[in-house]
Protein backbone atom coordinates (compact mmCIF):
# COMPACT_ATOMS: atom_id res chain seq x y z
CA UNK A 1 0.00 0.00 0.00
CA UNK A 2 1.15 3.46 -0.80
CA UNK A 3 2.60 6.27 1.49
CA UNK A 4 -0.31 8.73 2.02
CA UNK A 5 0.56 12.03 1.01
CA UNK A 6 -0.66 14.63 3.72
CA UNK A 7 -0.27 18.64 3.47
CA UNK A 8 0.45 20.40 6.50
CA UNK A 9 0.39 24.12 5.72
CA UNK A 10 1.04 27.27 8.29
CA UNK A 11 -0.58 30.55 8.39
CA UNK A 12 2.72 32.03 9.77
CA UNK A 13 5.00 29.56 7.94
CA UNK A 14 8.19 31.40 8.86
CA UNK A 15 7.61 31.95 11.96
CA UNK A 16 9.36 29.85 14.93
CA UNK A 17 6.83 27.61 15.46
CA UNK A 18 6.50 26.45 11.65
CA UNK A 19 10.46 25.88 11.26
CA UNK A 20 10.91 24.00 14.35
CA UNK A 21 7.43 21.19 13.31
CA UNK A 22 9.50 21.68 9.80
CA UNK A 23 12.61 20.84 11.63
CA UNK A 24 11.15 18.07 13.55
CA UNK A 25 9.38 16.15 10.47
CA UNK A 26 12.45 16.38 8.72
CA UNK A 27 14.67 14.89 11.33
CA UNK A 28 12.27 12.40 12.89
CA UNK A 29 11.80 11.30 8.72
CA UNK A 30 15.63 10.88 9.02
CA UNK A 31 15.81 9.19 12.35
CA UNK A 32 17.87 11.91 13.24
CA UNK A 33 15.95 12.44 17.08
CA UNK A 34 13.27 10.21 19.24
CA UNK A 35 9.70 10.83 20.01
CA UNK A 36 10.30 12.98 23.15
CA UNK A 37 7.49 15.37 23.47
CA UNK A 38 5.37 13.61 21.04
CA UNK A 39 1.53 12.20 22.95
CA UNK A 40 0.70 10.47 19.49
CA UNK A 41 4.02 8.52 20.57
CA UNK A 42 2.64 6.98 23.80
CA UNK A 43 1.90 3.64 23.87
CA UNK A 44 -2.06 3.68 23.44
CA UNK A 45 -1.67 6.32 20.17
CA UNK A 46 -0.39 2.90 18.50
CA UNK A 47 -1.70 0.87 15.95
CA UNK A 48 -4.53 4.29 15.52
CA UNK A 49 -3.56 4.84 12.00
CA UNK A 50 -1.50 7.76 12.46
CA UNK A 51 0.62 9.24 9.38
CA UNK A 52 4.12 8.93 9.88
CA UNK A 53 6.84 12.28 9.31
CA UNK A 54 7.60 11.21 6.12
CA UNK A 55 4.14 11.47 5.12
CA UNK A 56 4.14 15.12 5.14
CA UNK A 57 4.13 17.98 2.92
CA UNK A 58 4.89 21.41 4.00
CA UNK A 59 3.85 25.07 2.76
CA UNK A 60 2.18 27.61 3.96
CA UNK A 61 1.14 31.49 3.48
CA UNK A 62 3.66 34.27 5.20
CA UNK A 63 3.75 38.45 5.63
CA UNK A 64 7.63 38.18 5.89
CA UNK A 65 10.67 37.36 3.63
CA UNK A 66 11.87 33.85 4.77
CA UNK A 67 11.45 30.66 4.28
CA UNK A 68 11.54 27.41 6.99
CA UNK A 69 15.39 27.07 6.23
CA UNK A 70 15.97 31.06 7.14
CA UNK A 71 13.63 30.87 9.78
CA UNK A 72 15.03 27.98 11.56
CA UNK A 73 18.80 29.38 11.43
CA UNK A 74 17.48 32.41 12.53
CA UNK A 75 15.59 30.61 15.78
CA UNK A 76 19.29 28.83 16.09
CA UNK A 77 21.45 32.02 16.10
CA UNK A 78 19.32 34.36 18.66
CA UNK A 79 18.66 31.53 20.70
CA UNK A 80 20.42 28.18 20.43
CA UNK A 81 18.00 25.43 20.41
CA UNK A 82 18.64 23.31 17.68
CA UNK A 83 21.64 20.56 17.04
CA UNK A 84 23.54 22.59 13.86
CA UNK A 85 24.47 18.93 12.86
CA UNK A 86 20.49 18.06 12.02
CA UNK A 87 19.82 21.48 11.61
CA UNK A 88 22.43 20.87 8.67
CA UNK A 89 21.27 17.33 7.41
CA UNK A 90 17.53 18.62 7.03
CA UNK A 91 18.28 21.42 4.98
CA UNK A 92 17.58 19.96 1.83
CA UNK A 93 13.84 18.73 2.76
CA UNK A 94 13.46 22.41 4.53
CA UNK A 95 14.51 24.53 1.50
CA UNK A 96 12.16 21.94 -0.46
CA UNK A 97 9.11 22.72 1.18
CA UNK A 98 10.40 26.20 1.48
CA UNK A 99 9.06 26.26 -2.66
CA UNK A 100 5.48 25.80 -1.48
CA UNK A 101 5.28 29.29 0.93
CA UNK A 102 2.92 32.18 -0.94
CA UNK A 103 2.02 35.85 0.21
CA UNK A 104 0.04 36.05 2.65
CA UNK A 105 -3.64 37.42 2.36
CA UNK A 106 -4.23 40.40 4.22
CA UNK A 107 -7.65 42.42 4.87
CA UNK A 108 -7.76 44.91 7.39
CA UNK A 109 -4.75 43.89 9.38
CA UNK A 110 -3.56 44.41 12.75
CA UNK A 111 -1.09 47.29 12.90
CA UNK A 112 1.06 45.69 15.45
CA UNK A 113 0.98 42.48 12.98
CA UNK A 114 1.40 44.03 9.84
CA UNK A 115 4.62 45.75 11.51
CA UNK A 116 6.38 42.53 11.17
CA UNK A 117 5.68 42.45 7.01
CA UNK A 118 8.49 43.20 4.66
CA UNK A 119 7.20 40.92 1.81
CA UNK A 120 6.63 43.14 -1.54
CA UNK A 121 3.82 40.64 -2.99
CA UNK A 122 1.91 40.47 0.42
CA UNK A 123 -1.88 41.11 -1.13
CA UNK A 124 -4.06 43.29 0.33
CA UNK A 125 -7.89 41.94 -0.39
CA UNK A 126 -10.55 44.57 -0.21
CA UNK A 127 -13.64 42.32 0.66
CA UNK A 128 -13.11 38.81 2.88
CA UNK A 129 -14.23 37.11 0.00
CA UNK A 130 -12.43 38.01 -2.06
CA UNK A 131 -9.05 37.03 0.41
CA UNK A 132 -11.09 33.77 0.85
CA UNK A 133 -10.49 33.12 -3.24
CA UNK A 134 -6.79 34.03 -2.73
CA UNK A 135 -6.42 31.79 0.34
CA UNK A 136 -7.98 28.85 -1.31
CA UNK A 137 -6.38 29.05 -4.71
CA UNK A 138 -2.79 29.07 -2.98
CA UNK A 139 -4.38 25.78 -1.42
CA UNK A 140 -6.00 23.81 -3.76
CA UNK A 141 -2.81 24.89 -5.90
CA UNK A 142 -0.55 22.99 -2.94
CA UNK A 143 -3.11 20.24 -3.26
CA UNK A 144 -2.06 19.43 -6.93
CA UNK A 145 0.75 20.00 -7.71
CA UNK A 146 2.38 17.73 -4.62
CA UNK A 147 -0.06 14.81 -5.20
CA UNK A 148 -1.34 15.30 -1.74
CA UNK A 149 -4.16 13.12 -0.21
CA UNK A 150 -5.05 15.29 2.54
CA UNK A 151 -4.28 18.79 3.67
CA UNK A 152 -4.71 20.17 7.38
CA UNK A 153 -4.66 23.98 8.01
CA UNK A 154 -2.90 25.37 10.89
CA UNK A 155 -2.56 28.69 12.44
CA UNK A 156 0.17 29.74 13.72
CA UNK A 157 0.21 33.38 13.18
CA UNK A 158 0.79 36.12 15.71
CA UNK A 159 -2.46 36.80 18.52
CA UNK A 160 -5.19 39.14 16.75
CA UNK A 161 -6.59 41.70 19.37
CA UNK A 162 -10.27 40.44 20.33
CA UNK A 163 -13.34 40.47 17.91
CA UNK A 164 -16.81 40.34 19.28
CA UNK A 165 -19.64 38.55 17.33
CA UNK A 166 -22.06 40.33 15.33
CA UNK A 167 -25.28 39.01 13.93
CA UNK A 168 -23.55 38.63 10.58
CA UNK A 169 -21.32 35.75 12.37
CA UNK A 170 -24.14 34.16 14.34
CA UNK A 171 -25.07 31.72 11.22
CA UNK A 172 -24.10 31.07 7.84
CA UNK A 173 -26.99 32.36 5.95
CA UNK A 174 -25.88 35.65 7.82
CA UNK A 175 -22.29 35.38 6.91
CA UNK A 176 -22.36 34.73 3.32
CA UNK A 177 -23.84 38.15 2.09
CA UNK A 178 -21.39 40.22 4.95
CA UNK A 179 -18.25 38.54 2.78
CA UNK A 180 -19.04 40.50 -0.26
CA UNK A 181 -18.97 44.00 1.93
CA UNK A 182 -15.50 45.62 3.01
CA UNK A 183 -16.86 47.23 5.90
CA UNK A 184 -17.56 46.90 8.68
CA UNK A 185 -15.66 43.89 8.77
CA UNK A 186 -17.55 40.36 9.03
CA UNK A 187 -14.40 38.33 9.85
CA UNK A 188 -11.06 38.89 11.07
CA UNK A 189 -7.93 37.68 9.17
CA UNK A 190 -7.76 34.26 10.85
CA UNK A 191 -11.44 33.58 11.03
CA UNK A 192 -10.95 34.30 7.35
CA UNK A 193 -8.64 31.75 6.89
CA UNK A 194 -10.58 29.18 8.80
CA UNK A 195 -13.64 29.80 6.46
CA UNK A 196 -11.11 28.73 3.56
CA UNK A 197 -9.82 26.47 4.24
CA UNK A 198 -12.96 24.83 5.90
CA UNK A 199 -15.18 25.35 2.78
CA UNK A 200 -12.80 23.88 0.61
CA UNK A 201 -12.82 20.50 2.74
CA UNK A 202 -9.63 21.47 4.93
CA UNK A 203 -9.31 20.60 8.26
CA UNK A 204 -8.37 23.67 10.74
CA UNK A 205 -5.94 23.88 14.15
CA UNK A 206 -5.86 26.95 15.44
CA UNK A 207 -2.91 26.82 18.29
CA UNK A 208 -3.93 30.45 18.89
CA UNK A 209 -6.22 33.04 21.01
CA UNK A 210 -7.50 34.33 18.05
CA UNK A 211 -11.50 33.80 16.93
CA UNK A 212 -10.32 31.01 14.03
CA UNK A 213 -13.25 28.68 13.73
CA UNK A 214 -14.61 29.73 17.21
CA UNK A 215 -17.63 32.00 15.43
CA UNK A 216 -21.02 30.32 15.14
CA UNK A 217 -21.35 30.25 11.27
CA UNK A 218 -17.81 28.69 10.86
CA UNK A 219 -18.71 25.76 13.17
CA UNK A 220 -22.34 25.74 11.04
CA UNK A 221 -20.15 25.69 7.64
CA UNK A 222 -17.61 22.53 9.45
CA UNK A 223 -20.48 20.89 10.02
CA UNK A 224 -21.98 21.40 6.06
CA UNK A 225 -18.66 20.50 4.61
CA UNK A 226 -17.93 17.56 6.76
CA UNK A 227 -14.52 18.84 8.02
CA UNK A 228 -13.37 18.54 11.86
CA UNK A 229 -11.50 21.43 12.95
CA UNK A 230 -9.39 21.87 16.34
CA UNK A 231 -8.35 24.77 18.82
CA UNK A 232 -8.09 27.45 20.37
CA UNK A 233 -4.63 28.59 21.95
CA UNK A 234 -2.38 25.64 22.38
CA UNK A 235 -1.37 25.04 26.18
CA UNK A 236 2.62 24.51 26.61
CA UNK A 237 3.39 26.12 29.65
CA UNK A 238 2.31 28.11 32.28
CA UNK A 239 -1.84 27.39 31.81
CA UNK A 240 -0.53 23.91 31.48
CA UNK A 241 0.23 23.95 34.73
CA UNK A 242 -2.59 25.50 35.71
CA UNK A 243 -4.38 23.13 34.71
CA UNK A 244 -2.85 20.43 36.83
CA UNK A 245 -2.10 22.58 40.30
CA UNK A 246 -5.65 24.38 40.38
CA UNK A 247 -7.36 20.61 40.72
CA UNK A 248 -4.81 19.47 43.40
CA UNK A 249 -5.70 22.47 45.88
CA UNK A 250 -9.62 21.49 44.38
CA UNK A 251 -9.29 17.95 45.59
CA UNK A 252 -7.54 18.35 48.85
CA UNK A 253 -9.44 21.14 49.91
CA UNK A 254 -7.50 23.81 49.84
CA UNK A 255 -9.00 27.49 49.18
CA UNK A 256 -6.89 29.08 46.83
CA UNK A 257 -6.87 32.95 47.93
CA UNK A 258 -5.04 34.13 44.81
CA UNK A 259 -3.06 33.02 41.95
CA UNK A 260 -0.67 35.73 40.43
CA UNK A 261 1.56 34.87 37.00
CA UNK A 262 4.37 37.45 35.35
CA UNK A 263 5.27 35.64 31.99
CA UNK A 264 8.30 36.97 29.98
CA UNK A 265 9.72 36.47 26.62
CA UNK A 266 11.16 37.66 23.55
CA UNK A 267 9.86 36.44 20.40
CA UNK A 268 7.80 37.49 17.76
CA UNK A 269 4.90 36.62 19.29
CA UNK A 270 6.06 38.35 22.71
CA UNK A 271 6.71 41.53 20.30
CA UNK A 272 3.46 41.01 18.87
CA UNK A 273 1.44 40.79 22.54
CA UNK A 274 3.02 44.34 23.72
CA UNK A 275 0.65 45.65 22.16
CA UNK A 276 -2.40 46.13 24.38
CA UNK A 277 -4.98 45.12 22.16
CA UNK A 278 -3.10 41.85 20.90
CA UNK A 279 -2.26 40.80 24.57
CA UNK A 280 -6.07 41.20 25.65
CA UNK A 281 -6.73 38.04 23.54
CA UNK A 282 -4.00 36.20 25.22
CA UNK A 283 -4.66 37.47 28.68
CA UNK A 284 -7.80 36.39 28.70
CA UNK A 285 -7.25 32.91 27.63
CA UNK A 286 -4.76 32.26 30.35
CA UNK A 287 -7.19 33.70 33.42
CA UNK A 288 -10.28 32.00 32.68
CA UNK A 289 -9.56 28.48 33.57
CA UNK A 290 -9.16 29.27 37.28
CA UNK A 291 -12.81 29.90 38.21
CA UNK A 292 -13.86 26.49 35.85
CA UNK A 293 -11.33 24.60 37.87
CA UNK A 294 -11.87 25.43 41.77
CA UNK A 295 -15.51 26.47 41.50
CA UNK A 296 -14.77 30.02 42.70
CA UNK A 297 -12.77 32.96 41.45
CA UNK A 298 -9.96 33.60 43.65
CA UNK A 299 -8.10 37.36 43.17
CA UNK A 300 -6.20 36.67 40.14
CA UNK A 301 -3.76 38.77 37.45
CA UNK A 302 -1.72 37.47 34.97
CA UNK A 303 0.49 39.51 32.70
CA UNK A 304 2.83 39.17 29.89
CA UNK A 305 6.08 41.54 28.80
CA UNK A 306 8.24 41.57 26.33
CA UNK A 307 11.82 40.92 27.22
CA UNK A 308 13.33 41.24 24.01
CA UNK A 309 17.07 39.41 24.85
CA UNK A 310 15.02 36.16 25.98
CA UNK A 311 14.18 35.50 21.90
CA UNK A 312 12.42 32.52 22.19
CA UNK A 313 12.61 31.25 26.02
CA UNK A 314 9.65 32.06 27.65
CA UNK A 315 9.92 32.37 31.48
CA UNK A 316 6.77 32.19 33.90
CA UNK A 317 6.66 32.78 37.77
CA UNK A 318 3.38 32.02 39.33
CA UNK A 319 2.60 32.90 43.46
CA UNK A 320 0.08 31.03 44.73
CA UNK A 321 -1.58 32.04 48.13
CA UNK A 322 -3.83 29.20 49.91
CA UNK A 323 -5.48 28.60 53.18
CA UNK A 324 -5.07 25.58 54.89
CA UNK A 325 -6.67 23.78 57.98
CA UNK A 326 -7.12 26.19 60.70
CA UNK A 327 -7.00 28.90 58.54
CA UNK A 328 -3.34 28.68 57.94
CA UNK A 329 -2.40 30.99 55.01
CA UNK A 330 0.25 29.08 52.93
CA UNK A 331 1.92 29.71 49.62
CA UNK A 332 3.67 27.75 46.74
CA UNK A 333 5.71 29.37 43.90
CA UNK A 334 6.55 28.17 40.82
CA UNK A 335 8.76 28.68 37.65
CA UNK A 336 8.64 27.81 34.41
CA UNK A 337 11.06 28.33 31.51
CA UNK A 338 10.95 26.67 28.11
CA UNK A 339 11.73 27.44 24.51
CA UNK A 340 8.24 28.41 23.31
CA UNK A 341 8.91 26.64 19.76
CA UNK A 342 10.52 23.76 20.91
CA UNK A 343 7.35 23.34 23.57
CA UNK A 344 5.12 23.85 20.35
CA UNK A 345 6.16 21.93 17.70
CA UNK A 346 5.22 18.29 18.46
CA UNK A 347 2.30 19.29 19.88
CA UNK A 348 1.28 20.65 16.07
CA UNK A 349 2.60 17.62 15.15
CA UNK A 350 0.15 15.31 17.43
CA UNK A 351 -2.73 17.56 16.40
CA UNK A 352 -2.00 17.36 12.87
CA UNK A 353 -1.64 14.06 12.68
CA UNK A 354 -4.84 13.13 14.96
CA UNK A 355 -7.32 15.66 12.71
CA UNK A 356 -6.13 14.26 9.99
CA UNK A 357 -6.91 10.48 11.04
CA UNK A 358 -10.64 12.46 12.23
CA UNK A 359 -11.00 13.31 8.73
CA UNK A 360 -10.63 9.99 7.21
CA UNK A 361 -12.75 8.46 9.77
CA UNK A 362 -15.59 11.09 8.51
CA UNK A 363 -16.13 13.20 11.77
CA UNK A 364 -17.01 16.89 11.22
CA UNK A 365 -17.19 19.57 13.58
CA UNK A 366 -14.99 20.59 16.50
CA UNK A 367 -13.11 18.13 18.17
CA UNK A 368 -13.45 18.52 21.80
CA UNK A 369 -11.53 15.06 22.79
CA UNK A 370 -7.95 17.28 21.79
CA UNK A 371 -9.05 19.66 24.82
CA UNK A 372 -5.55 18.70 26.23
CA UNK A 373 -3.26 20.43 23.96
CA UNK A 374 -5.66 23.82 24.66
CA UNK A 375 -5.88 26.89 26.90
CA UNK A 376 -9.63 27.28 25.55
CA UNK A 377 -10.80 24.16 23.52
CA UNK A 378 -13.42 24.29 21.44
CA UNK A 379 -16.54 22.51 22.02
CA UNK A 380 -15.92 21.70 25.86
CA UNK A 381 -15.61 23.15 29.17
CA UNK A 382 -13.60 21.18 30.81
CA UNK A 383 -9.79 22.40 31.92
CA UNK A 384 -8.96 20.00 34.20
CA UNK A 385 -5.63 18.14 32.46
CA UNK A 386 -6.24 14.95 34.10
CA UNK A 387 -9.92 14.72 32.60
CA UNK A 388 -9.13 15.98 29.51
CA UNK A 389 -6.35 13.68 29.09
CA UNK A 390 -9.40 11.16 29.65
CA UNK A 391 -11.44 12.84 27.15
CA UNK A 392 -8.84 11.68 24.50
CA UNK A 393 -8.41 8.53 25.67
CA UNK A 394 -11.62 7.68 26.08
CA UNK A 395 -11.78 8.58 22.16
CA UNK A 396 -9.10 6.88 21.37
CA UNK A 397 -10.51 3.56 22.78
Amino acid sequence: MAQRRIGLWFIGACGGVASTTALGLAALARGLTNTTGLVTALPQFAGRDLDEPASFVLGGHDIRQANFLSAARELHQRSNVFDTNTLNQCANELETWSANIRPGVVYKPNAAITALADRPDVRAASTPREAITAVQADLREFQASNSLDQVVVVNAASTEPPFEITDDQRTLERLLPALERSAPAALPTSSIYAFAALDAGFPYVNMTPSRGATLPALEELAKRRAVPHAGQDLKTGETLLKSVLAPLFARRNLKVLSWVGHNILGNRDGQVLHDPENKASKVKSKDALLAELLGYKPQSLVSIEYVESLDDWKTAWDHIHFEGFLGTKMTLQFTWQGCDSLLAAPLVIDLVRLVARAQRRGEAGPMPQLACFFKSPVGVTEHDFGKQFGLLETYLA
